[in-house]
């Protein structure tokens, strides 16, 4: 027979993980495998104390992993694209013809805005990085920026967008979970969204400009850079057709899953036609990710990436996170941590603190957006209707905090995924994602206020959050 958990028994599981992730991350630096492995065998040691079997504790970690299983098979097919648009010379053109036309008194702001486009067009952070974010990434090694803040810059845009797109599947999931509409949702997310991403913007073209290296590249180091690439790839303007036709697709809505496929095999067509390579080269490039050799280094440490076993490490901690979640939801861990704060809340401003505190949580708990978003969702519907505050902006929190605010814990998937593709750590592009602390602080400034706080009468009909595999919204993919 099952029993409730203590407040400090539920609370084990997230304690040890936190602590062993710092451990991990900042003395042992052995990554972020090894905490989440323990944060679920104390997961499992706590759910056995509350009288559940071995075996129902093995089927809840399947059910987490299961809600995993399409962002794993997108992650595989970023991998690959990231390989086949190497390959294909499309990354490459865009570091050749970005190197000549942006200028470096207006680059870092440039890379927010252009990135942001992007990834609402595409509704995809991940893929935004990937593409555009690597090739703003080599570009402004080229110009002599601190790679930290072009990769906080790169995060900025890419997040803004992600959080807008109705084609996102986080920007999906938050309405659903908090049983709300998406262009409600959308159009609430604009009060925080637009003033924290224009302040970010303003403050890129104020450190752009005063970074102590920035633009001292002179026009030998730029050319230098231009003519390796030339030398190693065939560069012209039609390559980039292939992003564009990656937006057509995207804005017709075609799945994500075969969009990514289509694209991903473009590259490899462009690769053998444009490119001359042989058909083997261009599968051991989207397998292995792609090898660069155009006589300068710095260049060639960027474009050497991609392959779907470059995602491998990313889709471990996907897996091992979304285990650890099914554990802390249907053992009653999470349920017992919430309901002990939100008997305290008081007022919308507590009630708004509280969900983004519930949010980052389970953000530093697992590292992964979608248990961040779907866990607090579901268990703060009824305190906001039962308090008459519109679950609107239940939505917009776990937004803030969960699709945005967990870019600030270094051992996240979105942490860690970005870091694989710049090549640095988390630690050196963290501190330059101004749009990723301004999110988080707006809505707190919001919920103390009341302004923006949308009221709603609901009917005084029992408030049940429905906790079927039906009601389980699809996996987040990035």
């Amino acid at each position: 027979m099952q029993k409730e958990l203590s407040g400090w028994l539920a609370a084990l599981p997230i304690i040890v993980l936190v602590g062993a992730a710092s451990m991990s991350v900042f003395v042992w630096e052995a990554g972020m495998l090894m905490p989440l492995v323990i944060g679920v065998l104390a997961s499992a040691v706590v759910a056995a104390v509350a009288g559940f079997k071995w075996a129902e504790v093995q089927e809840m970690m399947v059910r987490g992993v299961g809600r995993a299983l399409p962002a794993v098979f997108i992650l595989l097919l970023i991998g690959l694209i990231v390989g086949s648009w190497m390959a294909s010379g499309v990354i490459p053109t865009i570091i050749y013809y970005g190197l000549s036309l942006i200028h470096p008194s207006v680059f870092v702001p440039i890379v927010a805005l252009v990135t942001g486009i992007v990834s609402i067009t595409l509704g995809s952070s991940f893929t935004s990085i990937a593409t555009v974010g690597l090739a703003f990434m080599a570009i402004g090694e080229g110009l002599g920026f601190p790679a930290g803040l072009v990769g906080g810059a790169v995060i900025s845009g890419a997040f803004f967008g992600d959080k807008l797109s109705p084609l996102s599947d986080t920007t999906n999931i938050a309405p659903a979970m908090a049983e709300t509409d998406l262009f409600s949702h959308i159009r609430h997310m604009l009060w925080d969204t637009l003033p924290a991403f224009g302040l970010s913007i303003v403050l890129y073209a104020v450190v752009g400009r005063m970074s102590a290296s920035a633009g001292t590249a002179d026009a030998a180091s730029i050319g230098e850079i231009r003519t390796g690439l030339a030398g190693e790839f065939t560069i012209h303007p039609l390559l980039l057709l292939l992003p564009v036709v990656t937006v057509i697709l995207m804005m017709k809505k075609v799945p994500a899953i075969p969009a990514l496929a289509g694209v991903g095999l473009l590259g490899a067509v462009m690769a053998v036609i444009v490119q001359g390579m042989p058909i083997a080269a261009v599968i051991q490039a989207m397998t292995g990710g792609f090898t660069a050799e155009t006589g300068v280094p710095a260049v060639d440490s960027l474009l050497n990436r991609g392959g779907m076993t470059s995602m491998l490490s990313t889709i471990a901690l996907l897996v091992i996170a979304t285990a650890l979640g099914g554990i802390l939801e249907e053992s009653g861990s999470f349920e017992v941590l919430t309901r002990k704060m939100m008997a305290r809340v008081q007022s919308a401003g507590g009630l708004i603190a509280t969900t983004i505190f519930s949010t980052f949580v389970v953000a530093f708990a697992s590292g992964a957006q979608f248990l961040a978003i779907v866990l607090p969702s579901r268990t703060f519907v009824p305190k906001y209707k039962e308090m008459g505050i519109d679950t609107v902006n239940l939505s917009r929190c776990v937004e803030a905090a969960g699709t945005v605010g967990i870019n600030l814990v270094p051992w996240s998937v979105p942490a860690v995924f970005a870091a694989g593709m710049f090549g640095i750590s988390p630690g050196q592009f963290i501190p330059y994602a101004f749009f990723v602390f301004l999110v988080p602080l707006i809505n707190l400034i919001f919920g103390f206020t009341g302004f923006t706080i949308k009221k709603k009468t609901y009917s005084a009909e029992p408030i049940v959050v429905e906790m079927t595999k039906e009601k389980e919204a699809p996996a987040w993919a990035k």
